[in-house]
């Protein structure tokens, strides 16, 4: 087929096979976000490279996360057809084609992946991350969320081989095979996908609140319980990272065997209601002694509190919000449960008895179960059988009234919560700090929210063998880490900078989304013609974004000879 352009005045006619254009999109600045980090170099250190593969194991990894990062709900079976559209020789290495993606070699690199050890490859990554962006550690969030799979999931990993290169001299060590570890056991437990029904596999993550960068990423049973392994994943992060953080956490991590574990640890967490103290505290203070948090809408008192032999300070806060909001919950219950009484109340008024004793006995055990409420009114009526012998029997009906002395503590009690810590001084970590750092909890929320969204190939985990899935969460979190430290890194330009770019509305921000950003960079080509190479469809919006994010994206845009 034959076609004509115009250049400067004049016609010029090509083949339209001569012209190949490819989708880039968003995705230069994933694989600059990828080279920044050096991901591929560390995947590759640690598996090791052979010289004769078409593709390495680190090409793979970032293969994994521009197709995670795509958008386009394409599951890992359709990977090389996902790959056909866009530029891999540009994006991913000099020689790599869409057909050498394969499932097969995806496999096998997963594998690999699982056997040299899923968490020390994650963290020797973010390792990286945090010394070259200076990503700060003075707080760490912790939290779980499980992700659920469909049909069977048995351990059959094959044996392995690993090439090791020395970086020196390059040349190829003795080839080593490696025995695989013990797999995550895939089964039901709790879901917080409100999915019984499903066997599935936890996501155990550790966030700085610097940009919600994900530190720690771990695999766990589906099964486990989040309060029986917490406090030893704490530890053993602050051991591997060595840094004096800030732990925080929700009430899963408050258990006396955790407090006493995590005894050279700062920690930070919600105390559970269930402990007699805390509720006695939420349900008794009064409002007079509640003092007024820097934090709009917040207030507080402060008690030191010694729990499981450590001396604590325990925070009981009041969210105004939430409380207006938990005592229309309790209006709505306490209507709710009247409703129920009289109707109960009702139904045992037309009830016979054989004597009065018998007719009130029934009126006290059904009285014992009222929650808000207590008797007001009682009256037996003595009555005789109209027909047949004329026996007397006996009928109580009886009014209720709303009972303050257990209304009252859910009033007290209503929108307020408890955050505990370690940290005894206010001089080192102020009331109005622990509120906020508690609050930055959402880090890993907004975390799993991410993971689960229905565009992210996590919705379509069909991977057969629990040690595929877990190397697959590792991927899932890499993608996470590449997103967010994008995200950070364009936020920090623009606070430096001063500068502001228009949000979905059109109206100027200092922290856009990189999901937006994303969707501003649609529609960008790599067009190949005479073997020459350009970007199309550039304008100065994207070549403004594109100066805000770090080095390695922009070489993915710029003109190619």
């Amino acid at each position: 087929m034959k076609a004509e352009i115009s250049l400067f005045n004049s016609v010029v006619m090509f083949d339209i096979k001569d012209v190949e254009i490819k989708n880039i999109d968003h995705l230069g600045i994933v694989a600059g976000i990828v080279d920044s980090i050096g991901l591929v170099e560390i995947i590759n250190e640690s598996i090791g490279v052979n010289e004769n593969e078409k593709v390495n194991a680190g090409q793979v990894v970032k293969a994994m996360i521009l197709n995670g990062l795509g958008f386009v709900s394409k599951p890992l079976y359709m990977f090389p057809k996902y790959f056909e559209s866009i530029p891999c020789e540009h994006l991913i290495g000099p020689g790599v084609k869409a057909e050498y993606l394969n499932d097969d070699k995806l496999g096998r690199v997963m594998d690999k992946l699982f056997i040299k050890g899923l968490d020390s490859i994650f963290l020797s990554i973010t390792l990286n991350v945090i010394k070259k962006f200076k990503i700060s550690l003075s707080t760490s969030h912790l939290d779980s969320s499980s992700i659920h799979l469909h049909g069977e999931h048995n351990s059959s990993l094959p044996e392995v081989v690993f090439d090791y290169q020395k970086v020196e001299n390059s040349l190829l060590e003795e080839e080593l095979e490696t025995k695989s570890l013990q797999p995550i056991n895939i089964t039901y437990g709790y879901s917080r996908d409100h999915r019984p029904d499903l066997k599935q596999f936890l996501i155990e993550l550790i966030c700085s609140d610097d940009g919600d960068i994900p530190i720690f990423l771990k695999s766990a049973s589906g099964n486990i319980v989040d309060s029986s392994c917490f406090g030893q994943i704490l530890v053993d992060y602050k051991k591997q990272l060595q840094f004096d953080s800030l732990m925080v956490a929700d009430c899963a991590l408050y258990t006396e065997n955790n407090i006493k574990l995590m005894s050279d640890t700062k920690w930070l967490c919600r105390v559970p209601l269930s402990i007699k103290e805390a509720k006695l505290l939420t349900s008794t203070l009064p409002e007079s002694e509640f003092i007024e948090s820097e934090l709009k809408h917040y207030s507080y008192v402060a008690k030191k509190i010694t729990y499981a032999g450590i001396e604590q300070r325990w925070l009981v806060v009041q969210s105004q919000e939430r409380r207006k909001a938990d005592l229309q919950k309790l209006s709505q219950k306490i209507t709710k449960n009247e409703e129920k009484i009289n109707s109960e109340l009702k139904k045992l008024s037309k009830e016979k008895f054989a004597c009065e004793t018998d007719a009130i006995k029934e009126l006290s055990k059904l009285s014992k179960k009222f929650k808000y409420h207590q008797i007001n009114k009682v009256s037996v009526i003595e009555n005789t059988q109209s027909s047949g012998k004329q026996e007397k029997f006996y009928q109580v009906s009886a009014t209720i009234m709303e009972d303050k002395d257990k209304i009252n503590p859910s009033i007290l009690s209503a929108g307020r919560f408890i955050i505990a810590t370690n940290i005894v001084e206010e001089a080192e970590l102020d009331n109005t700090s622990m509120i906020y750092k508690y609050k930055a909890q959402q880090s890993c929320e907004r975390g799993f929210s991410f993971l689960k969204d229905p565009l992210f190939f996590a919705d379509s985990i069909y991977l057969k063998t629990p040690e595929r899935i877990e190397a697959l969460a590792m991927i899932m979190g890499l993608c996470l880490l590449v997103y967010k430290l994008a995200q950070r890194q364009l936020r920090l330009a623009l606070y430096e900078s001063q500068l502001k770019i228009k949000n979905q509305l059109g109206k100027p921000t200092d922290t856009p989304t990189l999901k937006w950003i994303f969707q501003c960079f649609q529609s960008v080509h790599i067009v190949n013609f005479n073997n020459q190479k350009q970007v199309s469809n550039w304008n100065e919006e994207r070549d403004f974004i594109l100066k805000l994010l770090p080095n390695h994206c922009h070489s993915y845009y710029s003109f190619i000879t």
